[in-house]
């Protein structure tokens, strides 16, 4: 079992930044990818950006890509998600997710944390 707790969410202003982590325990060993997903209202969930443990293979959403930087650190068991120059779009409860980058499944979830931007 894995277990995640993501925090840093809130409300900020458009432009603004936030920083959100995602601290992971158990069996960590048995999961290399560590994901943040998105789920605004009426939307289906999204893949916001991915990494590997080893910080290897970063992935970005083209809707994030030079706004976002997803980061570990691996003494903490930590994933970070840099988020700058947001915008009202942003808004959603934000995943932090564990899985296998060989089968591209991410089956172990956090409780999601809400961000939120006013225009």
């Amino acid at each position: 079992q894995v277990q995640l707790v993501e925090s840093g969410g809130g409300l900020v202003q458009a432009g603004g930044s936030l920083r959100l982590s995602c601290a992971a325990s158990g069996r960590t060993f048995s999961r290399d990818a560590m994901g943040w997903f998105r789920q605004a209202p009426g939307k289906e969930r999204e893949i916001v950006a991915s990494i590997r443990w080893s910080g290897d293979n970063a992935y970005y959403a083209d809707s994030v890509k030079g706004r976002f930087t997803i980061s570990t650190d691996n003494a903490k068991n930590t994933v970070y998600l840099q988020m700058n120059s947001l915008k009202p779009e942003d808004t959603a409860v934000y995943y932090c997710a564990a899985g296998r980058a060989v089968v591209a499944v991410y089956d172990y979830w956090g409780q999601g944390t809400q961000v939120t931007v006013s225009s």
